[in-house]
């Protein structure tokens, strides 16, 4: 198994990741905090329909889409929502224990954050299968600058 990434530099991945989207993407990006945590809670996986037993056997998240709860469906007609915060949430442990290749774990984590960011423009899980099952979607060099960096980084240690 590879050595866990620091805090910091997985962090830089993500920060990365979300610097490689679209320009006319930006606009909508306004109210959303990226945050990197080291698991779920066992609380957000119950939330989220988790069994006890599938949380026993290890089930878990590599990200989370946590968008404001309102306290009501017609509440978004009454307040402006648009500067509200949204949270996209990135799980740290389980992405590295899943996947302890680096190249792998690197598109897991860009995958996840688009995955996840994609909730926050309204796709659901169906409309993700198709990048799901697409072993690598991107194919657009990221992956190796990402690689490259991280080694770079590694050997200045």
């Amino acid at each position: 198994m590879s050595k866990r990434l620091s805090y910091r530099t997985f962090g830089r991945i993500v920060r990365r990741i979300m610097e490689t989207l679209p320009e006319e993407f930006q606009p909508y990006l306004d109210n959303l905090v990226v945050d990197i945590e080291p698991r779920p809670t066992r609380r957000v996986l119950r939330h989220l329909g988790l069994t006890d037993e599938e949380i026993a056997a290890g089930e878990s998240l590599y990200g989370l889409f946590d968008p404001l709860q309102l306290p009501t469906n017609w509440s978004a007609d009454a307040i402006d929502t648009s500067a509200m915060l949204h949270r996209l949430v990135i799980y740290k442990q389980p992405l590295e224990e899943d996947f302890p290749d680096r190249r792998e774990l690197l598109l897991e984590i860009r995958k996840t954050v688009i995955h996840e960011l994609a909730h926050h423009f309204g796709y659901s899980e169906s409309d993700l299968d198709r990048f799901e099952a697409e072993p690598d979607p991107f194919r657009d060099g990221l992956l190796e600058e990402l690689l490259q960096e991280l080694s770079q980084s590694e050997q200045e240690r």
